[in-house]
C-alpha cells in the first residue's frame, strides 16, 4: 500500500504562514492525484485543495482560494500546501490524501490517507 506522512504543522498567529509537506512512499506517486483535507473539532472532514497527477490542474475550497497554494514535486514524491494569511478558523488537523486518478474526482473514494498534522492558528 501507499504510505503518506504529513509534516510542517504547528502553532502560528493569525496572519502568519505555514508550509505543510506530505511525503509518499510504497506506490508510484505520479499515478495519483493528491489532495489536502482538514478536520476541526466538532466538524466534518472537509476538502481544502487538490492537484492532478502532473500538477496541471489545481482546485481549492472557497475559503482557501487566494491564501493557500498546493503543489507537488513528483521527483521527490512530495506534495505541499503553502498556507498564508492564516485565520483562527483554519485551525484543524490537516490530512494528506491520494486518489488513483489523473485528476481529482470528488465522487471517487480516497485511496490513502495520512495520519494528519495539527495546525493551530491563534488570534
Amino acid at each position: 500500500q501507499m504510505q503518506l506522512v504529513e509534516s510542517g504543522g504547528g502553532l502560528v498567529q493569525a496572519g502568519g504562514s505555514l508550509r505543510l509537506s506530505c511525503a509518499a512512499s510504497g506506490r508510484t506517486f505520479s499515478s495519483y492525484a493528491m489532495g489536502w483535507f482538514r478536520q476541526a473539532p466538532g466538524k466534518e472532514r472537509e476538502f481544502v485543495a487538490a492537484i492532478s497527477r502532473r500538477g496541471g490542474s489545481i482546485y481549492y475550497t472557497k475559503s482557501a482560494k487566494g491564501r493557500f497554494a498546493i503543489s507537488r514535486d513528483n521527483a521527490k514524491n512530495t506534495m505541499y500546501l503553502q498556507m498564508n494569511s492564516l485565520k483562527p478558523e483554519d485551525t484543524a488537523v490537516y490530512y494528506c490524501a491520494a486518489q488513483f486518478s489523473s485528476n481529482w474526482n470528488r465522487d471517487e473514494v480516497v485511496n490513502y490517507w495520512g495520519q494528519g498534522t495539527q495546525v493551530t492558528v491563534s488570534s
